[in-house]
């Protein structure tokens, strides 16, 4: 029986979802953080629950044949390169699996190729951004660098061998100011303290660099001189400040001050313009994000006439892209602030037939399909980790678009969500996972999908008399079950209410049976994010309409 503090000697023979290594003993699977598959090592067990455990490496006895040196020396205690110690064609052999894996075990698509992944020639040095905290170190002396794994314990790293060059200089300046002005580093503990994270960003093709410091106040003291030392370096751009006065995990607030500069730095993705503010959500690799996107577009199809969704469009990267080659494309983004970078990033890039729109994209596609109909050519989703809303799948179903592009974060979701589609008329055509993230254990994936044809399906004979139709033939959509409600209980309900009651209904069925129910992926992406709970009067009224229709 294995216990903590047990010292074991394993073969590592493969890799967890995150880059961990996987060992076993007598059927007793150990998970040995910064092993590499092929290793041979005496590890310490951490943890021990019944059937698989945690452990670390305690030496590495015969080192696999795609080990390698680390180049960081903080690789190991930073965590932020989990597969640092891994050649770099494992690598992307690991992630490749990764997401064939969660396709055939999740998605149930098991003849579904899955193409080799789409590396990096330098896979370092790759990253247009980086945020770092601020802190004291045991003797008192300021640090900055980065959080190790699962902690807030701040590993001093100053020159992060995955950003620009430039951030150790600008590092130096930040800390002198600091000490020369007196100003302390936040603590986390008693709330007290000034200086939080400091935000540095690059464009790649312009060389414009941006610097953002994050404050625990109102105001930066002696703000000029900071200014007068950072504006000497090449590129310098834009220097500011944003406030974040709360207790909170998340790095920034909603304000920001302008100290130098006009607020944004300029970069392109191929020929499309685009201007990036402290708060916009711009991919952090934009070597790999030309791949991306020239692989989504590619998959798209366009011809200059097509009508064209963009679901989750943050600042309109891949809108914008697809609009000069598409007859028009829309928008959705649920940030404010993101759509008004996406119609700027339009307007300067004279591009007139995109439209943007505010709002959850699961209740504005259908709430827009219901109210003004429309079609679409193409329909492209770009979600977070928790992958898109049951709702606007099955508006997607409906609007009948011939080809879907799937931009995906998470295999894990995204093997959910083409299981979904699969099952109502659309099939796999393509899957090119990317490596946006290379020593990281993410991966990227574009899919591509398109309407079955007729021809596509099998033929098979049934007897009319042996099939039940009642439950197909009371499968009732959002907007039936929304005009129901309003009808027998004279309220107003949205598609996140309907969708959220019938998880609830089918979370409870599956605990019935005595499964346990996995990860909630519906969850708001970020710890402060705040989603509207369907109110107890709205549940019942939707319950009553899932009855009526025979739904549950």
């Amino acid at each position: 029986m294995v216990k903590k503090n047990d010292i074991v000697k394993i073969d590592i023979e493969d890799i967890g979802i995150n880059g961990e290594g996987i060992g076993r003993i007598d059927g007793y699977t150990l998970f040995v953080k910064d092993a590499v598959v092929g290793d041979y090592i005496e590890a310490k067990i951490m943890k021990a629950n019944k059937s698989y455990g945690y452990a670390r490496v305690m030496n590495i006895l015969t080192p696999s044949p795609y080990r390698v040196d680390a180049v960081c020396p903080v690789a190991r205690s930073c965590g932020g390169c989990q597969l640092q110690e891994l050649s770099y064609e494992k690598q992307l052999e690991f992630k490749r699996n990764k997401v064939a894996n969660n396709l055939k075990k999740i998605g149930h698509l098991e003849n579904v190729t899955v193409n080799p992944v789409l590396g990096m020639d330098e896979p370092f040095r790759y990253r247009n951004k980086a945020q770092f905290p601020v802190g004291l170190n045991k003797d008192g002396e300021i640090i900055m660098g980065f959080y190790a794994g699962r902690t807030h314990s701040i590993i001093e790293c100053e020159d992060c061998l995955l950003g620009v060059t430039e951030n150790t200089q600008i590092l130096n300046i930040v800390k002198n100011y600091m000490k020369s002005c007196g100003v302390m580093p936040y603590d986390e503990g008693t709330g007290k303290g000034l200086m939080r994270h400091i935000l540095i960003r690059k464009g790649f093709k312009t060389g414009d660099i941006m610097v953002c410091l994050v404050i625990n106040g109102k105001k930066l003291p002696a703000a000029e001189k900071l200014v007068d030392a950072l504006k000497v370096i090449p590129g310098m751009t834009s220097i500011s400040y944003n406030i974040n006065t709360k207790n909170t995990n998340v790095i920034l607030g909603n304000e920001v001050v302008n100290l130098y500069g006009e607020g944004y730095i300029t970069d392109y993705i191929k020929d499309v313009k685009f201007q990036i503010s402290p708060l916009s959500f711009y991919q952090v690799n934009p070597v790999q994000t030309e791949v991306l996107y020239g692989k989504a577009l590619e998959f798209a199809g366009l011809t200059g006439k097509e009508n064209v969704w963009d679901l989750y469009c943050g600042i309109g990267t891949i809108s914008l892209f697809l609009a000069k080659a598409a007859g028009s494309v829309k928008g959705v983004e649920i940030v404010p602030q993101a759509i008004e970078d996406a119609k700027n990033n339009a307007r300067i890039n004279g591009i007139t037939n995109a439209e943007f729109f505010v709002g959850k994209s699961e209740e504005v596609l259908p709430e827009y399909y219901e109210r003004n109909g429309g079609y679409a050519d193409v329909i492209v989703v770009d979600p977070p980790r928790k992958g898109c809303d049951e709702a606007l799948l099955e508006t997607l179903i409906r609007m009948k678009p011939k080809r879907v592009v799937y931009v995906s974060c998470d295999s894990a979701t995204l093997a959910r969500d083409l299981k979904y589609l699969c099952e109502n008329g659309y099939e796999v055509k393509e899957v090119q996972p990317v490596d946006m993230f290379p020593m990281g254990g993410h991966v990227e994936t574009v899919v591509l999908l398109s309407q079955q044809k007729a021809d596509d399906y099998i033929e098979v004979e049934l007897e009319l008399d042996e099939l039940d139709l009642t439950s197909a033939e009371s499968k009732a959509t959002y907007m039936e079950i929304q005009e129901y409600v309003l009808k027998e209980h004279g309220l107003k309900v949205s598609n996140l209410y309907i969708s959220q009651v019938k998880n609830a209904i089918k979370d409870d069925c599956v605990r019935k049976c005595g499964i346990e129910v996995g990860e909630n992926y519906n969850l708001p992406k970020s710890e402060d994010s705040r989603q509207p709970q369907c109110p107890e009067e709205k549940e019942k009224a939707i319950k009553d309409a899932l009855e009526h229709f025979g739904m549950v």
